[in-house]
């Protein structure tokens, strides 16, 4: 097994236009790794969503650059979409474990329904946020071995 990681980075406007470009960067990338139709098309949706909070919230339509990194590492493949505008509030996870069955769809944060999302569709999530140093999304997805859970 290589235990290089590889690299492939992107940096692109911040507008919704440039979504589909990331979508088939890790279609391609995800495809090579051997990664299920099904996986693939959650990590679209969840990649999507990273992009859309940074296209949404943090530039709020004045442009500005994301940048997308996916990591190849063996079995899994990393995705970091990073943006220098202002953070979106996003979900806090120690303190919501709750989720959202006691709120109302209106009372949810809009950040916070693509986070819930997020965490769904991949194996880890995480999210740094520092005010004036922009958000950092690193979404996972490892590779299934087989169908059979271990």
């Amino acid at each position: 097994m290589n235990a290089e990681v590889q690299r492939v980075t992107l940096n692109l406007p911040a507008t919704a236009e440039y979504v589909d470009i990331v979508r088939l960067n890790l279609y391609g990338v995800a495809s090579k790794m051997g990664f299920s139709y099904e996986d693939i098309e959650d990590m679209k949706v969840a990649v999507s969503e990273a992009c859309n909070n940074s296209v949404l919230y943090a530039y709020s339509h004045e442009g500005g650059m994301v940048e997308v990194v996916f990591e190849v590492n063996g079995e899994s493949l990393a995705i970091t979409v990073k943006d220098e505008g202002t953070s979106f509030e996003h979900v806090n996870p120690a303190v919501s474990r709750s989720g959202l069955h006691d709120k109302e769809l209106t009372d949810a944060q809009i950040g916070g329904l693509g986070f819930y999302l997020m965490q769904a569709l991949m194996d880890d999530v995480s999210v740094e946020s520092e005010t004036g140093k922009g958000t950092k999304v690193v979404l996972v997805k490892r590779l299934a071995k087989s169908e059979e859970k271990v």
